[in-house]
């Protein structure tokens, strides 16, 4: 019989106490990778998010909730800004470029978004089909909201107020979908772009009335003659046009305007420290259930030994070496750790997949994504097994079938 035989036969003996420790590793093991994969995954999103956005120009409330609304796309507004001192801002010589953005309604909770193309430019989004939105209520899809709301060429739609499908419809405006973009892997898969005029004319009923004695052209909006001071937008994207921009600008805009300036960077950071606790509580839980798992295997080991003395000196009576003895035990030890953390990986994708299609697979994340951290959960997971194992194999190395035989 092969040295795999055995420790297979061995395992089978015992199924359910096998089984257990199997299990107990997996949990532990699945934990940790769930927790690697999704911070890894949500740090790469964040910095593919927020990559060319110096600042994000809002209303003043909370910084976080600012970023997360305007950039992540996962909040609801702090208010709206003038339209006017957003111009101001974008003129500023310490502003290379400011993208508007005009928030409000949505469709099957996938927002809506008021803007230019500057801001596809932004997430390098290509065009699967169709063309870029040009007129009020044309937009342009992402490639999520295409895939799951069955929205094709040429198709209407009325939009909701909110983020919620049951927000007030808007029956007497209707979208036409003209374009699609192909996969970008980020947030604006999510979203459905049009015209800022498009979101101002499904909340207005009538003709724009003029308030001003002279019409404004805006950089922030080309083309449009700016006629009602009232007119407002959500945010702004503002990228520096010079390192002194960083240290200047957001002190100016909170001190000397009506809206709040906030660093996607610094946010950022500081939402990580925020969920880093749970992180922690959660990672600490999951070493915990690790070493439980290890105490068992080590005890279940341990007995084993004890219940198969008599086993261990026939075989060496009939020829095994003491190094075969020793390899059996370490081999099991190893076999244990090894199915546990492969076990461990694959229920940790498996649970991050399920997670995703319940919620209609809006957060990105890829479910089967690996990382070279796994690898290392692996080589550790069968380094376990190996220590788990030194002291049983020791015992069996030292076995002496002449004091086993005559006690039987």
């Amino acid at each position: 019989m092969s040295i795999f035989s055995l420790v297979w036969s061995y395992l089978k003996a015992k199924p359910l106490n096998t089984a257990l420790n199997i299990f107990l590793l997996s949990l532990g093991v699945s934990v940790i990778t769930l927790l690697l994969v999704v911070s890894r995954q949500l740090e790469e999103r964040v910095a593919n998010n927020t990559k060319g956005i110096d600042l994000v120009v809002g209303a003043k409330g909370s910084p976080l909730q600012l970023i997360l609304c305007n950039i992540f796309h996962i909040d609801f507004p702090t208010g709206n800004i003038n339209l006017r001192e957003a111009e101001k801002l974008a003129n500023h010589r310490l502003v290379k470029n400011a993208i508007p953005l005009a928030l409000g309604d949505s469709y099957m909770n996938f927002r809506i978004i008021g803007t230019s193309q500057a801001y596809a430019e932004l997430y390098q989004a290509e065009l699967q089909t169709g063309d870029w939105w040009k007129e009020e209520l044309e937009v342009t899809l992402g490639a999520n909201v295409a895939a799951l709301s069955k929205l094709q060429m040429g198709s209407t739609f009325e939009s909701a107020h909110g983020l919620t499908k049951e927000g007030h419809a808007h029956e007497e405006s209707k979208y036409k979908v003209v374009g699609i973009l192909k996969p970008t892997g980020s947030v604006i898969d999510n979203l459905i772009l049009t015209q800022i005029t498009s979101v101002w004319h499904v909340h207005e009923e009538g003709e724009e009335k003029s308030n001003m004695n002279q019409p404004l052209s805006l950089k922030l909006i080309p083309g449009y003659q700016l006629k009602d001071s009232t007119k407002e937008i959500t945010a702004l994207l503002i990228k520096y046009k010079n390192p002194i921009a960083a240290i200047q600008l957001p002190r100016l805009i909170n001190t000397q305007t009506n809206m709040q300036a906030a660093s996607p960077a610094f946010e950022s950071a500081r939402l990580f420290t925020i969920l880093g606790s749970a992180k922690t509580v959660l990672m600490g839980l999951a070493y915990l259930l690790v070493f439980i798992s290890a105490l068992s295997i080590f005890i279940a080991l341990y007995n084993s030994l004890k219940e198969r003395k008599y086993d261990l000196a026939i075989m060496r009576s009939m020829g095994a070496s003491r190094f075969k003895l020793w390899s059996s035990m370490v081999l099991e030890g190893i076999s244990l750790t090894f199915l546990g953390t492969i076990g461990g990986l694959l229920l940790a994708h498996l649970m991050l997949f399920v997670f995703i299609q319940t919620i209609g697979d809006k957060t990105g994340l890829a479910p089967f994504q690996l990382y070279i951290e796994e690898a290392f959960l692996l080589v550790g997971g069968v380094l376990l097994g190996l220590l788990c194992s030194l002291l049983p194999a020791w015992q069996a190395y030292r076995t002496d079938i002449h004091k086993v035989l005559a006690g039987n």
